[in-house]
């Protein structure tokens, strides 16, 4: 068989992943995409192998709860046909490994560079001449927002091209934020260092970052968690998602001028956050996850203390939804703004809340689950219109939903594990994949070790690479004063992408 296959969070031998010819490669994975929706790739990257580039292609069946993985070794002076090309799923992925190591592809339709890393391949690409697409037109005329946002927002350009109010078509330049987080897995040695960074891949999903990482080491270790780490694991989780869809919930109608939601749901997070502060001493949750332990046991007492806070919480969080599903003028706003049909979602291969608000099932929770979610037999919350109604409806729905999961969790607090497994050395020549479900979606961890057991490939992929793109459909024949709330119902990472 040309592929092998493997689940979440398993390590496998990096010999056990067939290569194969670049023909037969593309017309693998290629294939498996136009098999069904089920599949999709869920990372697809290159690294330094000898004087040559080793590419491996990582595909979901979420029908099965399988991964398959193949690869192919090429030079980086090679003139290759273009995965995209067939199938626009991998037209980010192609673009990273192009600006990385300067693969070249004869008939990608879109070859511009992704992050301008400081390791990229052509150091004359620079983020001051990026070629931005361009319509000459007397009638038409463009609009540029950003890099600098208010506030602390992060730094990121949004290019439109518009006929009076119209948006005809956005381009979205990232680019501006590294810290150089891949290339820092292999130079920090110490665990901490490691954990600490993948705390910071992106500001608002520390937990689903840091227990990719945590499953990443851990399979490389060859131990498993104990069932207390994944059940603290798994409220902390939906923690994160409650405070951010509440949060975000706040945010979208700030955006429409609704000063009361803003307000409520503005000080609703408050307590989920301040609550992870009083469990593991941050109110953002850095500290909580570590690889190996429970660093801050969840007790009985915790538990006590959370129900109260979700009591309170509730009442005023339904109150408030039902105030402002009721009220016309946010639903105007909200209604046929700002849609992305369920072919284009399918074809850009966008993942979580931005698949499920146009019917398209991408959540890892069901369909390659992990910690305690297969013990909550969750059912993803899924949309079927696309726009930014759908994307608030499944904020609210899943606050619900995260808020039952924990009260079922909390009413049987597991005792805390005497023994913790040892963390020894990392397993030598070997290939790591996890993938978490985070608030934004699919969270995708990455480790090739060498012979001494030591990193030598550790690769990140937030959910925001995949979905950037779906905003910029969603505004597309939208006015251009709807952009605002367009990009705050989806809420995508800068962080996340440009690592």
């Amino acid at each position: 068989m040309n592929y092998t296959t493997i689940v979440n969070n398993q390590t496998i031998p990096v010999s056990a992943i067939p290569e194969m010819g670049y023909e037969e490669f593309i017309d693998l994975n290629t294939g498996f995409l136009t098999d069904s929706p089920e599949k999709h790739c869920v990372n697809y990257f290159g690294y330094p192998f000898g004087s040559r580039v080793k590419l491996i292609c990582c595909i979901a069946d979420d029908s099965t709860h399988q991964i398959q993985v193949s690869s192919c070794t090429v030079k980086s002076d090679d003139q290759l046909d273009s995965f995209t090309a067939r199938n626009f799923n991998f037209e980010k992925f192609e673009r990273e490994i192009h600006e990385n190591f300067g693969v070249a592809y004869k008939n990608h339709p879109w070859l511009k560079p992704v992050r301008y890393a400081k390791n990229r391949f052509d150091k004359s690409q620079t983020i001051a001449n990026y070629p931005f697409f361009a319509i000459e037109s007397d009638e038409l005329h463009e609009v540029g927002v950003g890099p600098i946002h208010a506030g602390i927002i992060e730094p990121g350009h949004f290019r439109f091209i518009c006929n009076g109010e119209q948006i005809l078509h956005l381009e979205i330049q990232l680019g501006y934020q590294h810290r150089g987080i891949e290339q820092q897995f292999l130079e920090k040695k110490k665990l901490l260092q490691r954990t600490t960074l993948a705390e910071s891949i992106a500001g608002d999903t520390v937990v689903g970052h840091t227990t990719a990482f945590s499953h990443v080491w851990e399979s490389l270790c060859g131990i498993k968690a104990s069932h207390d780490m994944e059940y603290a694991r798994t409220i902390a989780l939906e923690l994160e998602r409650m405070a951010v869809h509440t949060g975000d919930l706040s945010a979208v109608c700030t955006d429409i001028a609704y000063q009361l939601g803003s307000s409520v749901f503005g000080r609703l997070r408050t307590p989920i956050i301040n609550f992870m502060q009083e469990w593991g001493g941050n109110r953002l949750s850095k500290g909580l996850i570590r690889p190996g332990r429970n660093q801050f046991p969840f007790t009985p007492e915790l538990a006590h203390r959370l129900a109260e806070i979700l009591d309170i919480y509730e009442p005023d969080f339904l109150e408030m939804n039902e105030q402002l599903f009721q009220l016309p003028s946010a639903l105007s706003r909200f209604e046929r703004t700002g849609v992305v049909s369920y072919e284009d979602v399918l074809s850009i291969g966008t993942v979580g809340m931005a698949a499920r608000m146009s019917g398209l099932n991408r959540d890892v929770r069901s369909s390659h689950p992990f910690s305690l979610y297969s013990e909550l037999n969750h059912e993803p919350i899924i949309k079927h219109h696309g726009d930014v109604y759908s994307r608030v409806q499944i904020r609210r729905q899943e606050v619900r939903q995260s808020m039952q999961y924990i009260r079922n969790l909390i009413a049987n607090v597991p005792e805390i594990s005497g023994n913790e497994p040892v963390l020894g050395s990392l397993n030598p020549n070997s290939f790591t994949l996890s993938l978490v479900e985070g608030w934004r979606g699919e969270i995708c961890h990455c480790a090739i070790t060498d012979g001494q057991g030591e990193l030598a490939l550790y690769k990140v992929k937030d959910p925001s690479f995949h979905n950037w793109l779906a905003l910029a459909l969603a505004v597309r024949n939208n006015e251009i004063s709807d952009f605002p709330i367009c990009n705050k119902s989806f809420n995508l990472s800068y962080a996340g992408h440009d690592l």
